[in-house]
């Protein structure tokens, strides 16, 4: 299963297109070695060290061309993605219900396959975090479907789930399913309003939300609603968290027929859905950092490196890159499309433990057209050990 990594450099179209816009995707100070190199820790990611290591066949480019590694090929939908303290990423298979783990070489190996799950449609084996006090519980979180619902559970690799958070609303579609460890040490979950939109206004109700919870499933400290885990609600099907600098939380969110969003998200708020989708005029919703039409986007996964939002899109078959203001928060300048067209619908997203992007294919899922060797995992690298800013 396992692919020999490869680098690949831009097609021509794809370097006029990321020359002229792309270099707002910037991570000051940081570099990208091999698959070997493994130094730093994110948020603090390393200081440059060397170039990628082109294939034998691959001459430099005058520009010096975007890099992209195929790490992994032949996978089943790769949708929950987290790293290790030993710098492997466990990704999890949402149709074959699998946890691998994957080396920073991209050797593979099946760590364990689920019974548990019942997915079907959007459902199947989803999130997956790891526990900031793993090197003594070992414990990683999952959140996965069933027949009856959508759950949440601790596991210890290779052992039985244990179920955290349970009654989930789960259907074909708007399963959600995002799970990410806060820089505050609780569990995050987005979730989706399993095509029922009164879920999503329903405080009552896990489906539409994002949920914030303790390591063991309750509500944590702080919460804005009494012993609830909600955090955040009026959300369509948010499948994308991730935290900047100073800990300011981002969420992608996927729209109906009008706008797809990212939005900055303020504990107790309300999102809008169904009421607004997009930008509206009602006071008692947040605006969208940033919309995009439908059909250019439906965002997925998401990852803040540096200053930059950078999502996948799977409709739009690209990753967005959103230049963020470091002192507001705010979107700075015209969000920009990377690797548009070239490897098909992207979905997950993650910055690894040496700075590079780790980011997952998803053309299985039942909406691609996908190549012979799909669904892949590709690492993003910039040239000439220069930064993000190279893209």
């Amino acid at each position: 299963m396992p692919a020999s990594p490869r680098l690949r450099t831009r097609t021509r179209a794809g370097v006029s297109a990321l020359t002229a816009g792309v270099l707002v995707f910037a991570l000051a100070g940081c570099a990208f070695g091999p698959p070997g190199d493994t130094s730093g820790e994110p948020p603090n990611l390393p200081t440059p060290t060397v170039s990628p290591t082109p294939s034998p066949s691959q001459s430099p480019t005058d520009d010096g061309g975007l890099g992209v590694q195929v790490l992994v090929k032949n996978l089943a939908v790769p949708w929950g993605m987290a790293f290790l303290p030993d710098k492997n990423a466990l990704v999890t298979e949402r149709d074959s219900h699998r946890i691998l783990k994957v080396a920073p070489n991209g050797a593979t190996t099946t760590v364990q396959t689920l019974k548990q799950v019942a997915g079907k449609g959007e459902g199947g084996l989803l999130g997956i975090a790891v526990s900031p006090k793993y090197a003594t519980d070992k414990t990683v979180f999952i959140y996965y479907s069933t027949a009856s619902d959508n759950r949440i559970a601790k596991l210890v690799l290779g052992g039985q789930p244990q179920p955290i958070v349970t009654g989930i609303p789960v259907a074909d579609h708007h399963d959600g399913g995002r799970l990410a460890i806060g820089p505050d040490g609780y569990l995050y979950a987005g979730t989706g309003d399993a095509g029922t939109t009164a879920n999503a206004q329903n405080t009552s109700s896990l489906g539409g939300k994002i949920l914030r919870m303790t390591l063991d499933g309750k509500p944590a400290p702080g919460n804005p609603f009494p012993n609830s885990l909600v955090y955040s609600y009026g959300h369509r099907n948010v499948e994308g968290l991730a935290w900047d600098a100073k800990n300011r939380l981002y969420a992608t969110e996927f729209g109906q027929d009008k706008f797809d969003e990212l939005n900055l998200i303020q504990p107790g708020k309300n999102y809008g859905w169904p009421t607004v989708e997009g930008t509206g005029q009602d006071p008692k919703f947040v605006n969208p950092l940033q919309t995009w039409p439908t059909s250019q986007a439906s965002p997925a996964g998401l990852a803040i490196a540096g200053n930059n939002a950078v999502l996948g899109a799977l409709t739009g078959k690209c990753l967005w890159v959103v230049g963020l203001d470091a002192s507001t928060g705010q979107v700075t300048g015209k969000p920009q499309d990377a690797l548009k067209g070239q490897y098909g619908r992207l979905r997950t997203v993650m910055v690894a433990p040496d700075g590079s992007l780790w980011v997952t294919t998803s053309n299985k899922d039942g909406r691609g057209s996908p190549a012979a060797d799909d669904d892949k995992i590709l690492r993003v690298v910039p040239p000439g050990g220069g930064g993000v800013s190279q893209l």
